[in-house]
């Protein structure tokens, strides 16, 4: 045979993202709001812990799971921060980033013609993963009139009932969209009285302004049904530490360690380190990270106001989802790029429930932002 793609891998096109960056390469003095992680570094002491345990020569694979060190402080960080209590035994995985946790999921917990419901707009992995499992993808739009929330309308007008699980991601990427426990608490009962798992992506969980995050999974009759992904990329801005977790029922847990066990073997020596140091000490720069974020989405969010674009206020994160001022939002982003070098992600990227609209991060330096925002208006005036 030659060695041409598989179907289901040449069925999937490359991302919409990676074309407005490779765009941006090519040109100088571009100011980026489409980067979708933390312009501050990783905080000093767990870059400092990373670089101690490469001088002792801590080199070597940690268990499947991941150091139980580590395991035993992420439970007690996620029961003290968002009343989430797992065994970190045999209810927590340490996984190469959320996005691995993800893929493990769609993997060990789906079979081949399973159907998974995807609120969109979407992270842009969802659908790909979910083909790549050869698991069929239910599209569930969420709508700019209900601020992106995922509602039991959403749900019930997809054909979501007929679904063997539900994957979304509060707060959104890439609206910025949150849910409170009260909205939640009817997503909650939809998958209770139809049977759906959840695959609940709360990588953004710290990085909530206007309210206190709530898990799914804190609900009633929804932690066995729950798996619940996180990491260190966004909070922390240690992305390029690749380390996050997955936490659930231990029959999920030991499955998605079956096919990380002989994929992954372990995640990253290094970067669990630095993870155990950052949940040691570092939880004061998290909080004075998010809000550097927040003021920064209030300056966004108003700008927007002024300039007379319609933007829902995103209360999570670190995006805001403008409407588009054109009717095609990939002409306006390469038009935007060629004219004033500026970065911005169509809506489309992320789906078709994102058209018409615009994914801005704010993850960028304040005095940049402003430049940015000022050539914005000035391309649309």
């Amino acid at each position: 045979m030659t060695l041409e793609p598989a179907d289901r891998v040449d069925d999937v096109p490359p991302s919409g993202i990676r074309r407005f960056f490779e765009l941006a390469e090519e040109m100088d003095d571009i100011i980026s709001l489409g980067v979708g992680e933390p312009d501050f570094s990783a905080p000093w002491a767990a870059r400092e812990a990373a670089i101690t345990s490469l001088e002792r020569g801590q080199t070597s694979y940690t268990a499947n799971k991941g150091k139980r060190e580590l395991r035993e402080r992420i439970a007690r960080f996620e029961h003290a921060e968002h009343d989430l209590q797992y065994d970190p035994e045999t209810e927590l995985l340490v996984t190469a980033g959320a996005s691995e946790g993800l893929d493990l999921a769609f993997r060990a917990l789906l079979d081949p013609g399973d159907t998974l419901a995807v609120a969109q707009p979407c992270y842009i992995s969802y659908v790909p993963g979910a083909t790549f499992a050869s698991v069929d993808v239910l599209d569930v739009q969420t709508r700019a009139e209900d601020e992106f929330k995922l509602t039991r309308d959403a749900l019930e007008a997809s054909g979501a009932a007929e679904a063997d699980a539900l994957v979304y991601c509060y707060p959104n990427n890439p609206t910025g969209a949150t849910m409170t426990g009260d909205e939640l608490a009817d997503v909650a009962a939809f998958c209770r009285e139809h049977d759906l798992a959840v695959l609940a992506d709360e990588i953004y969980a710290d990085l909530t302004y206007e309210h206190e995050h709530t898990s799914i999974a804190t609900l009633p009759g929804m932690r066995e049904r729950t798996v619940v992904f996180n990491g260190f990329s966004k909070a922390f801005a240690m992305t390029g530490f690749r380390l996050g977790y997955a936490m659930g029922p231990e029959q999920a847990i030991t499955a998605m360690n079956r096919v990380h066990q002989y994929t992954m073997l372990s995640a990253p020596t290094t970067a669990q380190h630095a993870a155990i140091e950052a949940l040691d000490s570092c939880l004061d720069e998290v909080d004075e990270m998010t809000a550097q974020y927040d003021r920064r989405r209030n300056y966004v969010l108003s700008r927007f106001e002024e300039m007379g674009l319609s933007c829902f206020p995103a209360a999570g994160a670190f995006y805001a989802f403008p409407e588009c001022p054109w009717d095609d939002a990939d002409e306006f982003a390469e038009a935007l790029l060629q004219s004033e070098k500026v970065a911005v992600v169509p809506g489309t990227a992320f789906g078709a429930g994102g058209d018409g609209h615009l994914r801005i991060s704010y993850a960028t330096g304040l005095d940049e932002l402003k430049t940015a925002m000022n050539r914005i208006e000035s391309f649309i005036s």
